[in-house]
């Protein structure tokens, strides 16, 4: 019996993350020929060595988001090794410590307030969201484009719907993230679907030392965050996979576009009463 995705052509950005290392994992198995781009030429080896040791479905793609140049080497390097893209899934992103307040609400005597937040910072957390979705859609998405038949999965936040404290500029980020989404679900409509998934609050390396104390324990922002999540806990990264499938498939979601959809453990639909 042929796996759900055999043959498919996909290319993930930002592939060595939790949730892109989750994303490149379950593809393999289910048959797609992935390629995992990312800026660390080791770590990008040792997901191979993990789960493709042959290297039969997957080829290292070493490429920053923010460079179209080395976007388009990485392209052609896929296609060489299994012809045209079919799908990608922009799970490039992040954010910056420059842009972040560590004050919820204006303190005057805060160390880091609003008014300490740099322009530096505030440039980066946007080009790497936007602009390392924006890039990398205008160079793999000419090879899916031409097939009319593929589709472009972004990853936005629920930052984007409502922002959260402390992060301004990321908050922005995601909200252009999903903008951009539904731009260019109409830019292609008729020849490629172009979505979103919203993940909720998932641990990562990323955000580890917001969430937990140096015990373990849950620090008081992540005790508020689960206060407003109605199923009280935070998600796994194998928990996005079930909506990944579903954006991928032409024959689940063929009449889906320009849609974001969060995947929050209620955070969203929850008005805290």
């Amino acid at each position: 019996m042929a796996k759900q995705f055999e043959g498919v052509n996909v290319v993930i950005t930002g592939a060595t993350g939790v949730i892109g290392a989750t994303f490149v994992k379950a593809l393999v198995e289910k048959g797609a020929n992935v390629g995992i781009l990312g800026r660390s030429k080791d770590k990008i080896v040792a997901l191979q060595d993990e789960i493709d040791a042959d290297r039969n479905q997957t080829v290292a793609l070493v490429a920053n988001v923010l460079d179209k140049d080395a976007l388009t080497q990485a392209k052609l390097k896929y296609n060489d090794t299994f012809g045209s893209i079919n799908i990608l899934i922009n799970g490039a992103g992040g954010n910056n410590p420059n842009a972040t307040t560590n004050d919820e609400m204006y303190d005057e005597q805060g160390d880091k307030t609003f008014f300490d937040l740099t322009e530096d910072g505030i440039d980066k957390v946007f080009k790497l969201n936007y602009t390392g979705t924006f890039l990398p859609s205008q160079v793999f998405g000419k090879d899916i484009v031409a097939s009319e038949k593929g589709t472009i999965i972004n990853i936005s936040s629920m930052n984007a719907f409502t922002p959260l404290t402390k992060i301004p500029a990321y908050s922005g980020a995601k909200a252009s993230v999903s903008n951009f989404t539904q731009w260019l679900s109409t830019y292609f409509a008729g020849k490629i679907r172009v979505n979103a998934i919203a993940p909720g609050f998932f641990e990562t390396n990323q955000n580890k030392a917001l969430l937990r104390n140096e015990d373990g324990t849950y620090s008081d922002r992540a005790s508020k965050i689960l206060s407003q999540t109605p199923m009280n806990r935070f998600g796994e990264p194998e928990e996005i996979l079930g909506t990944l499938y579903w954006l991928m498939d032409n024959e689940l979601s063929g009449f889906v576009t320009g849609i974001v959809v969060p995947v929050d453990g209620g955070f969203s639909s929850y008005s805290g009463v």
